[in-house]
């Protein structure tokens, strides 16, 4: 499958949220989720199945943390290509396995690090430590890299070129977290739509867009600031509800019917990609695929 001539003919969906699985299947933050690609691969085969058999058209690898700035917290810092590689590879099977031509994406988080005047990172540092991390997904035979959960610009701009010299013509997506505010929509270090699709898209992206931190009802608003400020393809995930500790647990109130009830909408304001972010299991997918199809 293109993805992006795919895209000019239909709406695509990605999947939902690895670490939710993950935790549900017994994943506790003493080692990386990334370090499962390899100490268990079938709970992470397995949640990969699950979202093609849910209708997704594209899945994306266990590697959100997989950049040597986070997987240097869990003193893994020297595996960034051994649990790229390992997440990639896994991914891509279990599609060829159960839904040949279908897409893997290679997924990108945030490095945690910071830029002056808040932190110490300079931008070719950054730069690099996305480019690693995309060689050895591109390595491992992902069809696209995903980029996900950004709030500063100038370190999601950074991620952008990082990755886009080392993914050749792959598509390159990248989505940074919005929250609404009194002046529309911002990130926390106050970064419109506006500005994030105008400069991720001139950085190289092929697709911008948004994900995490609010809810599918309040969505719409968000896509329609991104598609007057572009005509580029857009990608939107929301949460399943906003979170909520109950018992030392994080829990989401939000239905998978509730959940998928909004993306007609999120459609009809101008997105070309939907999924589900933090909270979203395999079932939210199933709603989603058969709110599309209504």
């Amino acid at each position: 499958m293109d993805l992006l001539a795919e895209l000019r003919k239909r709406t695509l969906v990605f999947d939902g949220a690895m670490g939710t699985q993950l935790i549900a299947a017994g994943y506790r933050p003493v080692e990386s989720p990334e370090s499962w690609n390899l100490s268990d691969p079938d709970t992470v085969a397995g949640i990969h199945r699950a979202y093609l058999e849910a209708g997704a058209d594209i899945i994306e690898t266990n590697t959100f943390g997989g950049s040597r700035a986070k997987l240097t917290a869990y003193h893994a810092g020297e595996r960034v290509a051994e649990l790229n590689l390992a997440g990639a590879r896994l991914a891509t099977a279990v599609r060829d396995q159960v839904a040949p031509g279908k897409l893997v994406a290679g997924d990108i988080g945030p490095s945690g690090r910071m830029m002056p005047p808040v932190g110490d990172a300079s931008a070719d540092e950054l730069r690099d430590v996305f480019a690693e991390q995309a060689e050895a997904l591109v390595a491992g035979g992902v069809d696209l890299i995903s980029m996900t959960t950004f709030f500063d610009l100038d370190e999601a701009r950074a991620a952008v070129l990082g990755v886009r010299a080392m993914a050749g013509s792959l598509p390159v997506l990248i989505s940074m977290a919005f929250k609404p505010s009194p002046r529309g929509y911002r990130t926390m270090m106050g970064v419109t739509p506006a500005q994030a699709a105008r400069t991720l898209l001139d950085a190289g992206a092929d697709v911008v867009g948004a994900n995490c931190e609010i809810t599918a009802d309040e969505m719409p608003a968000l896509v329609e600031e991104f598609r007057a400020a572009t005509d580029a393809p857009l990608i939107i995930q929301p949460n399943a509800g906003q979170p909520r500790l109950e018992a030392g647990h994080t829990v989401y109130d939000e239905t998978p019917e509730r959940f998928a009830a909004h993306m007609p909408a999120i459609v009809a304001a101008g997105a070309n990609i939907v999924g589900g972010c933090c909270g979203t299991t395999p079932q939210y997918i199933v709603a989603l695929v058969a709110a599309l199809r209504l």
